[in-house]
Order: structure tokens, then C-alpha cells, then sequence
């Protein structure tokens, strides 16, 4: 076999490994975009407090992590150029607010299978969905509620401050937590604002109440 034959044999396995690779980032590519969206999908069931689509969604979302995590075996290389960690930090956090919006058992980056980091930035994202989920419990007068979500806000928060960690190993985690720290002091304004009017409408009622008496 000659020089030319040699090189004609390894361009056939250089092409077929790098089909393979690309098959396999198609595939998990697309899985991965459509975890994120059914992810999304779930919060905003949540939010219109349609637990049984949520649930859906969620399982949904497991479902085409999986494919896209059994498509890249073999392929580490892939596998962590960042597509599959953002499908990771999408569905814990996710799975942290329908946990929280449903007081069911809070998740563990164990229980989810999703690396620490990928738990944790969904943990900070999170917590802009329990503000909002806040905000439409103030609106309908549910105070004791949301000082108990406002209770679990604090604490998700303290566990992020305590990962000191650089972002190389963190993948951005302390900028997400600043964002989160700034959200919790504004829904706990928001709280004490609801609290005061509420107070004093309950007040005034119980004047207008003995005025009529």
C-alpha cells in the first residue's frame, strides 16, 4: 500500500469520526433546545397555576436531556461545550420553583443527575420566578404566603453566597447571585409596602365598621 492509499484510508476515518461527531451534536443540540423550551414551558404553567401541564413539561424536559446526554457518549469533548449545562441550569430551575410554587420536596443537583454548577445558576434564576410568583400572591392579599416565600428566597440565597468559588469552576454563578440578592430586596420592599396598605385598610375598615355602629 502506498503513501496515497495510506492518506486515502485515513481521510475515510477522519470523515467517518467526524460524522459521527456531528450526528451526535445535531441530535443533542436539538434536544437540548427543546428541554429549555419545555422548561420554560413548565414555569409558565406554574405561573397560570396549571400544576398537571407543569408536571408535563417537566417530565418533558427530563425526557430530551436524557436523549441529548445519551447522544454525546463518547463524545466528552462535546458534551461540555455548554449547550447541555445551560439544558441543566434551565430544568433545576425549573424544578426548584415547581418545587416551591407547590410546596412539594426541594431538589438536590443529586436528585436532578445536573452537575453543581448547572444547579446552582438555576437556583439564582430561580428566584426571579418566585418574585414574580410573589407578586401575583400580593395581588391577591395572600401576605402570610409570601413572607413564607420571601423566607425561602433568604435561604437559597445564603447557600449561593456561601460558593465562593471562582467562575471558572462556578461558570458565572456570583453575577447571577447579585442579580438574585437585588431581586430579594426588592420584592422584600414590595412585601412591607403590601403590608402597610393592608394594614391600614384594615383599619379603616374597622373605623368606617364602628362610625356605622
Amino acid at each position: 500500500m502506498g503513501f496515497s492509499d495510506d492518506l486515502s484510508e485515513l481521510s475515510q476515518s477522519l470523515r467517518h469520526e467526524f460524522d459521527a461527531k456531528t450526528e451526535a451534536r445535531e441530535h443533542a443540540l436539538a434536544a437540548a433546545r427543546s428541554a429549555i423550551r419545555a422548561s420554560g414551558n413548565a414555569i409558565r404553567s406554574l405561573h397560570r397555576h396549571e400544576i398537571t401541564a407543569a408536571t408535563a413539561r417537566l417530565d418533558e424536559a427530563q425526557t430530551e436531556i436524557d436523549s441529548a446526554r445519551s447522544a454525546l457518549e463518547g463524545h466528552e469533548d462535546i458534551r461540555h461545550t455548554g449547550f447541555i449545562h445551560d439544558a441543566e441550569k434551565e430544568l433545576a430551575e425549573a424544578r426548584i420553583t415547581f418545587a416551591l410554587i407547590t410546596d412539594g420536596d426541594f431538589p438536590t443537583h443529586l436528585s436532578l443527575g445536573v452537575p453543581p454548577a448547572a444547579f446552582a445558576k438555576g437556583m439564582a434564576e430561580a428566584i426571579g420566578e418566585i418574585r414574580r410568583h410573589i407578586l401575583d400572591l400580593m395581588r391577591h392579599g395572600e401576605l402570610e404566603r409570601c413572607e413564607h416565600l420571601l423566607g425561602a428566597m433568604d435561604d437559597m440565597y445564603y447557600v449561593l453566597t456561601s460558593l465562593d468559588y471562582p467562575d471558572g469552576i462556578t461558570f458565572g454563578l456570583r453575577r447571577l447571585t447579585d442579580v438574585a440578592r437585588s431581586l430579594i430586596e426588592r420584592t422584600r420592599g414590595d412585601y412591607t409596602t403590601s403590608v402597610i396598605q393592608s394594614s391600614l385598610q384594615k383599619a379603616l375598615t374597622e373605623h368606617e365598621s364602628k362610625l356605622g355602629e
